[in-house]
């Protein structure tokens, strides 16, 4: 047997066919003490974040009944992602990520406690959620990619890396599950100020727990050789090449464009059908619980292999499902659409991340990441100023059918393109031990009829 081919046997090992402690049990990361500490903080943040999140788009929708300006005040805080999230990418990889992201914690704590003191003083106007959705924007930007990478930075262990992924995606969909039905009660009992300001004090939670958290976490000195320019253009340059770093973003990305709009618009939904907060944070739950079934699927998988036609799958169903909701015309029939809808988004975009952080070299991981959040954060407020502007003028429904026939048409054109990407990906997977030779790939395939 070749060394390629030994190495690819200790490897595959590696990454979660090394028995039952690496595969069945994606619980068994918290026996890392920083993950635990980390896990504990963010989930009391998240929860904190979802509830503003829901409340900011309820009162926007309140004060100016207007699809389009929701989608505006939405995209002030995802818009700058696009621009800033590459050079994010580089800091990543330049500087302390303990550091970087207790500092973008704070920041977060004083952009949400100066919402809640605008709101509950009675003095917020429209520009001022715009002025600190675009603030909102920006911390994001830095902490999103950061947090990524820094998650690959406290599990030592590679046959950890699945159980970690898949577990931060149940903090978030926990966290998404609590947080919205929490504040549609908050919302409704004493108004939007107040999930403002305990948003603010969540963020106390994750501060304390990254204080108590401690390890070697500056980067390499190699990763601090070049300049800025250079190591952003060598991340762009590394992702363009690499086939199963660069499908996946690209996926995303499109994805991100076309199907994730109907979520900012879900106040008008709501409000077509009579609704109120609470209607708004069931709808938002049903996608957390769906979520959390993709999450469950995505952590019991032994390998990176076959994700990627697991993504592809997943596309095609969330159109359908997509197409689905634009026939719903109250909340029983609705709940079970966003639940699938939840599922499936979740699928796509962990099988996507799992890809990445199994291929990706370590020196490149903070770059790639900012491009793969970008890839998603940095389009969805584009396609959603252009789906906030269609259910201006041609109402929720139309633009819902405009989305689904969109996602439909770009999950098909990855379908034809996959056996020329899975011929260039599988030499890359060979290198990286993560097949042997003669083993077939699936890195994105046509779904099953």
């Amino acid at each position: 047997m070749s060394k390629v081919s030994s190495t690819s046997n200790a490897a595959v090992n590696k990454l979660g066919d090394a028995g039952e402690d690496s595969s069945a049990n994606p619980f068994r990361v918290f026996k890392n003490r920083e993950y635990s500490l980390y896990f504990g903080g963010q989930l009391v943040s998240q929860v904190g974040t979802w509830m503003q999140q829901i409340a900011l788009s309820w009162l926007t929708y309140k004060l100016t009944n207007s699809a389009l300006m929701l989608a505006v005040v939405g995209v002030s805080s995802q818009l700058p992602s696009l621009f800033v999230m590459p050079f994010a990418g580089v800091l990543s990889d330049r500087f302390n990520r303990h550091r970087i992201i207790v500092l973008t914690q704070a920041c977060a704590m004083l952009q949400a406690g100066t919402l809640a003191y605008l709101t509950l003083s009675h003095q917020l106007q429209i520009w001022h959620l715009i002025a600190l959705g675009v603030l909102m924007g920006l911390i994001n930007a830095f902490d999103m990619p950061v947090r990524s990478a820094f998650v690959m930075d406290m599990v030592k262990r590679k046959k950890d890396m699945p159980a970690a992924i898949a577990m931060n995606s149940s903090l978030m969909n926990v966290s998404r599950l609590l947080g919205p039905a929490v504040a549609g009660f908050v919302v409704a009992a004493v108004g939007e100020g107040i999930c403002f300001l305990i948003n603010a004090v969540s963020y106390v939670a994750v501060i304390t727990a990254l204080l108590f958290i401690h390890g070697d976490f500056e980067p390499k000195a190699k990763e601090v050789a070049t300049g800025v320019i250079n190591e952003l253009k060598e991340g762009l340059q590394y992702t363009a090449r690499t086939a199963p770093i660069r499908a996946p973003i690209l996926l995303l990305a499109l994805f991100g464009f076309g199907g994730m709009a109907y979520a900012m618009l879900l106040p008008v939904f709501v409000k077509s059908i009579g609704g109120d907060a609470n209607t708004l944070g069931y709808l938002s739950s049903a996608s957390a619980v769906g979520s959390i079934v993709g999450t469950a699927i995505l952590a019991t998988r032994k390998s990176v292999l076959g994700l990627g036609k697991l993504a592809l799958t997943s596309s095609f169903v969330y159109a359908l499902a997509l197409f689905a909701f634009g026939f719903a015309h109250s909340l029983l029939f609705a709940l079970p659409i966003l639940a699938v809808l939840g599922a499936t988004m979740m699928l796509q975009m962990g099988c996507c991340n799992t890809i990445l952080q199994a291929v990706v070299e370590d020196d490149k991981r903070g770059r790639v990441m900012s491009l793969f959040t970008m890839a998603f954060m940095g389009t969805v407020p584009l396609g959603s100023l252009a789906a906030g502007a269609i259910a201006n003028h041609f109402g929720f429904q139309t633009m819902l059918f405009s989305c689904a026939t969109y996602c439909l048409m770009v999950a098909t054109i990855f379908a034809k393109q996959m056996p020329r990407l899975r011929r260039e990906t599988k030499p890359i997977y060979v290198e990286r031990g993560l097949l042997e030779a003669e083993e077939d790939v699936e890195l994105v395939t046509k779904p099953a009829a």
